[in-house]
């Protein structure tokens, strides 16, 4: 029994792949729902946002093993399953597989699901995939992970009519080589409509950015070889040559956004990413070049 009272499993049931959890937070992600059952294997399909109150999901396990693995590790936990905090009750379903009758890939809106094909997550950076989509419309956000269909991005538009336009224009087609490392000579993409409307991206790093959002606070490892300064023998600081710049922003007259700053320092080299933080009330930014 859980310490509200309320039992976490049902034991009666017979195993499944598939499991049912309920008392999840508001619009739960696919990729919460990924997070929680990756110690157990992989998930190949997931359900969100079901029921009445929309706080109830379905989860499939590759193996049934997996399955069973998760529902006893919390059975005998005296910590339960949590989502954002809320304690999540988790039992078999009594569906053996996930059959999505009306997949929300067929339903426009404003943000895309995109599986790029035959890359590893790292070949193709978010500033890349910003660069592509961008020319179709403002971008909003973008979040990148990787999942049993290979790597991929959620990137959210003002509507759907500019996410289709997008979608009709690069469904099927490569990134344009000259934006790919030397060892790829091409990578397809596969475009569909997600059912999300709004992504939540908590900070920017170079796995997912909010563009709305410059003020958003910056993960510390968000932006690859950024190195601390440090002091040299004779006590005088001592700064290491970097392909990352730490910027000071003053006497703002605009808003300051990612593509302001990526169109003042593209001007010097290949911009590969950037990220805008608060930090002792001043604003800065990191800017990573190619080289140093």
């Amino acid at each position: 029994m859980s310490s509200s009272g309320q039992p976490q499993f049902r034991y009666t049931q017979t195993p499944s792949k598939v499991l049912h959890l309920r008392n999840l937070p508001w619009e739960c992600t696919e990729e919460e729902l990924i997070e929680l059952g990756r110690p157990f294997g992989r998930i190949v399909n997931t359900k969100c946002n079901v029921g009445a109150n929309r706080n109830q999901a379905f989860v499939e396990f590759a193996e049934l093993n997996q399955a069973i693995s998760m529902v006893s590790y919390f059975a005998s936990s005296s910590e339960p399953a949590q989502v954002r905090g809320k304690s999540v009750y988790i039992q078999y379903s009594n569906r053996h597989e996930i059959v999505n009758n009306k997949s929300p890939g067929d339903v426009p809106g404003n943000v895309l699901l995109v599986t790029i094909e035959g890359v590893e997550a790292g070949d193709v950076s978010i500033d890349v995939i910003h660069l592509v989509f961008s020319a179709f419309g403002f971008v909003h956000k973008i979040a990148t992970f990787e999942k049993a269909a290979g790597f991929q991005a959620l990137i959210q538009f003002t509507d759907a009519e500019t996410a289709s336009n997008a979608k009709n224009a690069l469904d099927g087609r490569s990134i344009p080589r000259y934006l790919l490392p030397e060892h790829l000579s091409s990578c397809l993409l596969r475009i569909s409509y997600s059912a999300h409307t709004d992504l939540n991206i908590k900070f920017q790093s170079h796995r997912s950015r909010d563009y709305t959002n410059p003020y958003l606070p910056v993960n510390p490892t968000a932006i690859e070889g950024f190195v601390q300064v440090t002091s040299g023998p004779d006590v005088k600081t001592k700064e290491p040559e970097s392909n990352v710049l730490l910027a000071s922003i003053e006497n703002m007259q605009y808003a300051v956004t990612v593509d302001v700053l990526h169109t003042v320092f593209a001007s010097f080299g290949n911009v590969q990413k950037i990220a805008i933080f608060e930090k002792n009330g001043g604003t800065h930014a990191l800017i990573q070049y190619s080289e140093i």
